[in-house]
């Protein structure tokens, strides 16, 4: 028991250490002395730059994602003021949209005739050879298990029109 109580007698001295004295002499020295030393000056806030808006001016160009086209103006095919489209005709669901949007995903047959199916444009789709298909007027003229052959008409840029072979094949991942 002497232990506790020389513990307690310990705290019951230390106590009375902290609470008898009521001399802060230290501490008011070392507040006079800060109060003394020269105040440091603030930097001003830094002046900014105001802001001026961005106008995106490259929207029209070619996608900086796709290869670059190159064109040979020497070999470059003329176009014929026979071949060109007919605008009098009721256009197709398909034809308003890029044909680069679409995949081939499979082929159905049924009872002699044969049918594409393209991916794009919100689903899957139906054509058939005479379908249009893509913005430039793009007729199906042959389909295959893996391959649908469309012929679009294109301007020539002069005047005339080209007809210009393209093909979608099928996709194996779907």
């Amino acid at each position: 028991m002497s232990a506790v109580r020389l513990l307690c007698v310990g705290v019951v001295f230390t106590l009375a250490g902290c609470v008898g004295g009521d001399d802060f002499s230290d501490l008011q020295a070392f507040m006079d002395q800060e109060r003394a030393r020269p105040k440091g000056a603030i930097e001003p806030l830094p002046k900014f730059q105001p802001y001026e808006a961005f106008t995106y001016g490259a929207a029209a160009l070619r996608n900086p994602f796709q290869p670059p086209v190159k064109i040979d103006l020497a070999s470059q095919q003329k176009g014929s003021k026979d071949i060109k489209p007919d605008e009098a005709r009721v256009r197709q669901f398909l034809e308003g949209f890029n044909i680069e949007t679409f995949e081939m995903v499979g082929t159905l047959a049924n009872q002699g005739a044969t049918f594409a199916l393209v991916r794009g444009a919100g689903g899957v789709h139906r054509v058939k050879v005479g379908d249009y298909l893509g913005r430039n007027h793009g007729r199906v003229t042959a389909i295959d298990e893996v391959r649908i052959e469309v012929t679009e008409i294109v301007p020539d840029g002069e005047g005339g029109w080209l007809e210009r072979p393209r093909s979608l094949t099928l996709n194996e991942r779907s």
